[in-house]
């Protein structure tokens, strides 16, 4: 007996706001399968508004609105069953981001959820990452968004710990982290990593896949340190329209793709990790995962 549902996440990041469409088989006998049937991206730079003025604006706020009965049609054509918005630090940040909320459940019919720091990271745990972990081995896994970073760390299979950090690239474009933010998350990292003798690091979010598919590696293969440290001299040394015209990245990747590279080097460094494995999943696969089985 096969059973086919349809889930959908919807993440409002700092950078943009993704929706993203899961299958999920369900099989006598086997393992549930999550595959995806549609994702959509749209750039919506939240995050410049929140961390320089404190608050949405309102052209954005319609932006959203705009985006938000979009993805609601998107979700009846495709048969949706169950779906859950979560928005992260932008709009936890912005003083009227409870505001918004209301009026797109008003305008567009969608809920939306402003999920913290601790429970983003939780969310992101929960993605599937058997197939990567080994259950012999440590590993750190940083997400690196547009407001903040998260960070787990995974031993013999499972998390022992997790934290958010407000250090995202749209932060560090607008010099918004200071370095008592750096010591502080290069204290903890050194931490919790002591005891263990090798770690590995997972590295999720736009940035770090754009990098990995330039790569050209496949997806089981990780990327060095050494590979990162090139990456980041290389597009230093390039404008921003080298970036976009040579490199083909999407102009609200162009700029934040540095600031990225520069959280996941340095996460590296301080947990003496030397390779980074690239999985393609995010806070949007987490919520399919949590929405199943039933961590929300």
């Amino acid at each position: 007996m096969l059973t086919i549902k349809k889930y959908a996440a919807i993440d409002i990041g700092s950078n943009a706001m993704r929706l993203l469409i899961s299958n999920i088989v369900e099989q006598e006998g086997k393992e549930t399968q999550f595959s995806k049937s549609s994702l959509v991206r749209v750039p919506i730079r939240l995050g410049q508004d929140a961390f320089t003025v404190g608050e949405i604006s309102e052209e954005n706020i319609s932006r959203m609105i705009d985006a938000m009965k979009a993805f609601k049609l998107l979700m009846r054509v495709h048969k949706v069953e169950k779906y859950m918005a979560c928005a992260t630090s932008a709009m936890r940040e912005a003083y009227n981001g409870k505001e918004v909320v209301e009026l797109i459940k008003k305008k567009a019919e969608i809920k939306i959820d402003i999920i913290d720091g601790k429970k983003e990271a939780a969310i992101i745990a929960s993605s599937d990452l058997h197939h990567l972990i080994k259950s012999n081995e440590t590993y750190l896994y940083v997400d690196v968004g547009g407001g903040s970073t998260e960070f787990s760390l995974f031993n013999e299979g499972k998390i022992i710990t997790s934290k958010s950090f407000k250090v995202g690239t749209v932060r560090l474009l607008n010099n918004m982290v200071n370095d008592i933010v750096w010591q502080e998350i290069e204290k903890w990292i050194k931490n919790i990593t002591a005891d263990f003798e090798v770690i590995n690091m997972i590295g999720s979010g736009g940035n770090i896949n754009k990098i990995f598919k330039l790569s050209g590696k496949t997806q089981e293969k990780p990327l060095s340190l050494m590979y990162l440290n090139s990456q980041y001299t290389a597009l230093n040394a390039m404008t921003y329209e080298q970036r976009i015209a040579e490199l083909g990245l999407n102009a609200d990747r162009a700029d934040v793709i540095i600031p990225a590279l520069r959280v996941y080097i340095n996460a590296m460094k301080w947990s003496g990790a030397r390779n980074v494995y690239v999985p393609k999943i995010g806070l949007s696969d987490g919520i399919v995962k949590a929405m199943y089985y039933n961590k929300i």
